[in-house]
């Protein structure tokens, strides 16, 4: 029912220096992004290959962001750590028949609700998310989302034509694995099984699950200088590592393309 990782929210006091930074960094460029209607925060977008994308995220009304789970977990993120990663979101296909699902088996996620944002030309995106009722955070459970697959930013032509964007790294990215410091990997991974279905198995000290095409690992605390660190895959000659926006970014050499997660 989980198809991927979906996106990574990472907060950022200024998301257009943020994409800058990723940019002259990595060669990672950030496209369009808006704001969100009415819950005090505005992002940019780093799309992927294989349909993720990196979420820079701001918060230009902090009482309207204080309503939201993505927004506290943002105003948290940047007061206590100055930005960083906040949470991450799963892709599902079906949002209200996987929530009933787990609610079921005694998830904690809340039922779906809709969500939008405005893009700077105007057009509409639409989304429906679930979240957990704990709240949001890097090391916690994440929330479900599902996209409505039209218009400019996820019908199948843009989908197609994001597989194939060749970022100024020289050739296009996508997402292989999050990396989460956690004090327990063993009973976070015992949580996430619990309240999402997720299958870990244990390599060493971490707890690892697949995730569609994408790789989760929790790993204990001690064993990392960030709180989260993502590796990207793209076809370049030489691997790379960044410490940037609060979290470490490493580029592996992949073999590419790639299908986008959608059908």
């Amino acid at each position: 029912m989980i198809r991927g990782i979906d996106h990574l929210v990472i907060a950022c006091a200024d998301p257009d220096a943020a994409a800058a930074e990723l940019e002259s960094a990595l060669g990672i460029v950030s496209h369009g992004g808006g704001r969100h209607d009415g819950s005090g925060t505005f992002n940019r977008i780093a799309w992927l290959a294989d349909g993720s994308y990196l979420e820079l995220i701001g918060v230009d009304d902090p009482d309207l962001a204080r309503r939201t789970p993505v927004g506290v977990a943002a105003m948290r993120t940047i007061a206590e750590h100055g930005g960083g990663l906040a949470t991450y979101a799963l892709r599902v296909d079906d949002l209200e028949a996987t929530t009933a699902v787990l609610r079921a088996a005694g998830s904690p996620l809340g039922p779906a609700t809709h969500g939008n944002r405005t893009r700077d030309d105007g057009a509409t995106v639409e989304w429906w998310t679930s979240f957990p009722d704990a709240g949001l955070a890097p090391d916690a459970t994440p929330f479900l989302i599902q996209h409505a697959y039209t218009g400019a930013e996820w019908g199948r032509a843009a989908m197609v034509e994001r597989s194939t964007f060749r970022h100024p790294i020289g050739s296009p990215v996508i997402l292989a694995r999050l990396d989460i410091a956690s004090a327990e990997p063993p009973s976070a991974a015992a949580a996430l099984h619990e309240e999402l279905g997720l299958e870990f198995w244990a390599v060493a000290d971490l707890a690892v699950a697949d995730i569609g095409p994408h790789v989760l690992r929790l790993v204990p605390r001690r064993e990392m200088a960030v709180p989260a660190v993502v590796t990207l895959g793209a076809d370049v000659d030489v691997a790379r590592t960044e410490d940037l926006l609060g979290l470490r970014v490493d580029v592996e050499r992949v073999e590419l393309p790639v299908a986008p997660l959608v059908e």
